[in-house]
């Protein structure tokens, strides 16, 4: 099992910019696919950013794509995501997580949660 901290949420207005970061503990957490995911109110949790361990190959939901960007330093255990040009769209829960392999895709790989941390992007 891998243990998974969230931190760097916040209030922010339309346009600007949140960087999360997230760090993973546990057996061989530096070498599996590592993610975001968010949830709206009244919604599902969906995915949107994820990063291998093999390739550093990345995914994002389309209407992430050119805002923000997943990277992750192995050394340190962490995964971050920055977020730029936010919109109130974004504003949901965000939530880190961990996949059973050094891959991020599928998305039904990801079995380690964090807590989650609030974004709110105010327009």
């Amino acid at each position: 099992q891998v243990q998974l901290v969230e931190d760097g949420g916040g209030l922010v207005q339309a346009g600007g910019s949140l960087r999360l970061s997230c760090a993973a503990s546990g057996r061989t957490s530096n070498k599996i696919g590592m993610g975001w995911f968010r949830q709206a109110p009244g919604k599902e949790r969906v995915f949107v950013a994820g990063m291998n361990w093999i390739d550093n190959r990345t995914f994002y939901m389309e209407s992430v794509k050119g805002r923000f960007t997943i990277s992750r330093d192995n050394a340190k255990n962490t995964v971050s995501l920055q977020m730029n040009s936010l919109k109130s769209e974004d504003t949901a829960v965000y939530y880190c997580a961990a996949s059973r392999t050094g891959s991020a895709y599928p998305i039904s790989s990801f079995t380690s949660w964090g807590q989650g941390t609030q974004v709110t992007v105010s327009s």
